[in-house]
């Protein structure tokens, strides 16, 4: 079979929705993502808290995957994974990363980059306890990242774990926890027509924070 070629030079939108001045912003970039969140959720956007996570390996090699933002607070963002995955290795090896917010039907992009700690055991616990039950198994039942024999295998361990706590409380796995990325910098991006789209700038100074606006 020959190699898929495609040529996709023609698609192409304009942009033209909205835009971000100087004007907009506020002094602590978490107010303006938050101000942001509202806006999107509000519009019905399907996932508002799917956010692209990026980690490196030991040899420098980048690796991307969607995760869920779960808590925003005044020291960055939140979400939980098990600590043996892929990611969960890498962050652990170097804790720093990134994180992409794609909200693409409002035009618009936050770009994050921080460095991952891991949470409080107390907040894992919380959370953990406000899943769904079904999710709370899959935590126990799923080695994430690893080889397995096939998906008879998989839903075998689920079954077991199911079985092994029926009628109980399902404890948080003690490999699966939150993290929370501590952002050094977080750009807002706001699409423009002709491509001349606003990209603003915060970086981590000192205590507070500076602001620049970038080149499309």
């Amino acid at each position: 079979m020959d190699p898929v070629t495609r040529d996709l030079a023609s698609l192409r939108a304009e942009y033209e929705l909205g835009g971000l001045d100087e004007a907009d912003l506020t002094p602590d970039p978490l107010t303006l993502f938050d101000r942001w969140f509202d806006q999107v959720r509000d519009a019905g956007l399907g996932e508002p808290n799917a956010m692209v996570l990026s980690t490196v390996d030991a040899d420098g090699r980048p690796s991307s995957r969607t995760v869920l933002l779960k808590g925003l607070d005044p020291y960055g963002f939140v979400f939980f994974s098990n600590h043996e995955s892929r990611k969960g290795v890498e962050l652990a090896a170097n804790p720093h990363c990134s994180l992409l917010f794609g909200w693409y039907p409002l035009q618009r992009q936050v770009r994050i980059e921080g460095v991952a700690e891991i949470v409080r055991r107390s907040e894992t616990a919380a959370y953990f306890a406000s899943r769904p039950r079904a999710s709370q198994i899959g935590a126990w039942a799923s080695a994430q990242s690893r080889v397995v024999a096939s998906r008879a295998a998989l839903d075998a361990t689920y079954d077991e774990i199911d079985a092994s706590y029926l009628g109980q409380e399902i404890p948080a796995p003690p490999h699966w926890g939150g993290y929370r990325v501590r952002p050094t910098s977080i750009e807002f991006w706001q699409g423009r027509r002709g491509r001349m789209h606003d990209r603003i700038l915060y970086r981590r100074d000192g205590l507070g924070w500076s602001t620049q606006r970038l080149a499309p």
